[in-house]
């Protein structure tokens, strides 16, 4: 891993980290207003896929986030990029909630398929019309590969199980676009002017967030909220360069260590 350099990025994650849901995590809001009182650039960095950057950004003002739309970075946005890129029709294994920032890909006669959290689409007759594509050659994209996730009643099943149940299927492997991928994170600095090793990601998720950012280079932080479990901090290696209790423990951590 390349030296450390003085701190100059904070990449933070919304869901689990700020907020579950539409409540905020206690004290997060001041924590924000902290942290950006001192000389850092602010990221959010975000694997959502249950609603566009727009909805998001109203449910976040709602909590009196203090974030502007150009500050989040989804894996929605890197999917669409990619899409471009390879110029293919896809199959949207979506929220319909996310279907905005799709607008203007075309769909019709699909020769891709594109999965993210869709629960509503998550049913025998839908994934196997996204089995039959890709038996025909359809390369499969997922938006990310979580396991699962925290909402107000609980853990819920993340798109990773399904991703993972058609690459078994069709003995293909999925190109995935959003946290833990190195080029998601590289993505989200690019315009800052900061190097992985500038910057430091906090987030609930172990693997994604937190092994991913140290993956390129970051510092990772680990908060005990959302889908955190007890013992998370064991399953990366190297582990978590710091593990604490919510999101305002680890802006004090930043404002008095790293800063």
């Amino acid at each position: 891993m390349a030296a450390r350099r003085a701190l100059k990025a904070v990449l933070v994650d919304l869901s689990g980290t700020l907020h579950i849901e539409d409540a905020a995590v206690p004290g997060a809001q001041e924590a924000l207003k902290r942290l950006r009182g001192a000389s850092v650039i602010v990221r959010f960095v975000t694997n959502t896929t249950k609603e566009s950057k727009q909805d998001l950004l109203e449910r976040l003002r709602k909590l009196e986030f203090d974030i502007s739309e150009n500050e989040i970075f989804t894996s929605l946005t890197a999917a669409r990029s990619l899409l471009e890129q390879k110029q293919v029709r896809p199959m949207l294994l979506v929220d319909d909630r996310a279907l905005p920032d799709f607008k203007g890909i075309q769909t019709s006669d699909p020769n891709a398929v594109v999965i993210g959290l869709a629960p509503e689409h998550f049913h025998y007759q839908i994934l196997n019309q996204a089995f039959r594509l890709l038996l025909d050659g359809a390369p499969l994209i997922a938006i990310h590969k979580a396991r699962y996730y925290k909402r107000k009643d609980g853990l819920a099943l993340g798109p990773g199980p399904f991703v993972t149940a058609l690459e078994y299927a069709t003995d293909t492997k999925a190109t995935v676009v959003g946290k833990p991928e190195k080029t998601f994170f590289l993505e989200a600095l690019r315009g800052t002017g900061c190097q992985p090793e500038e910057a430091v990601m906090i987030g609930d998720d172990c693997r994604d967030d937190v092994g991913g950012a140290q993956d390129v280079g970051m510092l990772g932080i680990l908060v005990k909220t959302g889908k955190y479990r007890a013992s998370d901090e064991e399953k990366i290696n190297p582990p978590p360069y710091l593990t604490c209790e919510s999101f305002p423990h680890a802006v004090d951590h930043i404002l008095q260590h790293l800063l």
